[in-house]
């Protein structure tokens, strides 16, 4: 009997991708291509792979065997090729970067910049958005996730973290009518301006214990960073963000800091990639491009804004999902 591999590598491909859509975008090939290619690997084995609905894919007994005996081939085969293309062609090619919309826009801005200058025959696709996401689904090959905690173990390979630092900040109008809190108790009492994400904010005292408070109803719910400050600067409440972000607004007597003694809990920043044995060398060097950024940060005025441990912790790969 001959095989067709490129079906069964299409198929692995749709089950690594998580459905049709993703698949196809990130090889760049019709979707109806993909699905046909399932059909006739189906028809060849006389055995449902898939099982498809309008919302998830789903492999089937038969899929799913099929998927861990050739699934880790392909993915070999594949890292085989890149690798030996790269040491051919040199850096080329797409390398696609999705991150948060102020960590792209801000701190990765100047690295995209850097990479392009070097490496001539690099595209580069950076996807700012708003939420987190798997960088297997639109078929990323590096994505940042900004989280207060530490990424649960089934969240695909991390490979680097960073912290970065924040304070809290409020218009002085705002700071007079309540009498420029000095606790965090007291700093309850004011409007907030919050994260999607923030329920509490922890605090470190000067004497090393913790505080937190609850953030019962803020004044405003905003996923974007610059919509909380421009909140900030109109006087509806106080601002947690990286220092070097209000820094214009603080230099124009817009913003003051409030409760310069205490230290809020760092915002976690992660390189997530997808689970493979041999790391694409676009992805590498960018990497390692943004730790120099971060390492020149340390002794100059800084493009990469407020990181607290200055370099990048290199962190151990964890499972990976679809």
């Amino acid at each position: 009997m001959t095989s067709n591999w490129d079906d069964y590598d299409l198929f692995c491909h749709v089950v690594e991708h998580g459905n049709f859509s993703a698949a196809a975008r990130a090889l760049d090939r019709p979707k109806s291509s993909l699905s046909a290619a399932v059909i006739r690997l189906e028809t060849s084995l006389q055995a449902r792979l898939l099982e498809r609905t309008t919302r998830r894919l789903r492999m089937t007994e038969a899929g799913e065997a099929l998927f861990h005996g050739m699934g880790p081939l392909f993915a070999a085969l594949r890292e085989a090729h890149l690798a030996a293309l790269e040491q051919r062609q040199g850096v080329s090619g797409t390398l696609r970067i999705a991150a948060p919309y102020e960590f792209g826009a801000e701190h990765l801005a100047p690295v995209v910049c850097a990479m392009m200058d070097r490496y001539r025959q690099l595209r580069i696709e950076l996807d700012v958005h708003h939420a987190s996401l798997n960088p297997l689904e639109q078929g990323h090959d590096l994505a940042f996730a900004m989280l207060e905690s530490a990424l649960p173990a089934s969240t695909i390979v991390v490979r680097r973290v960073m912290s970065l630092e924040r304070k809290l900040y409020a218009a002085p109008a705002l700071i007079k009518a309540h009498r420029s809190p000095s606790t965090p108790r007291q700093l309850a009492k004011m409007p907030m301006l919050a994260g999607l994400s923030d329920t509490e904010w922890r605090f470190r005292g000067p004497d090393g214990g913790t505080e937190s408070i609850t953030l019962q109803s803020p004044r405003l719910v905003s996923g974007n960073a610059d919509v909380r400050l421009q909140a900030a600067i109109a006087g509806h409440g106080v601002l947690r963000v990286a220092e070097p972000f209000a820094t214009p607004a603080i230099g124009a007597g817009l913003l003051q800091r409030l409760l310069p003694d205490y230290s809020c809990d760092p915002l976690r920043v992660y390189a997530l990639l997808p689970a493979k044995r041999l790391m694409p060398e676009k992805v590498r060097l960018f990497l390692e491009m943004l730790e120099q950024q971060v390492r020149q940060d340390v002794t100059g005025r800084g493009s990469l804004m407020g990181w607290t441990s200055r370099r990048l912790i290199g962190a151990a790969p964890e499972a990976a999902t679809r």
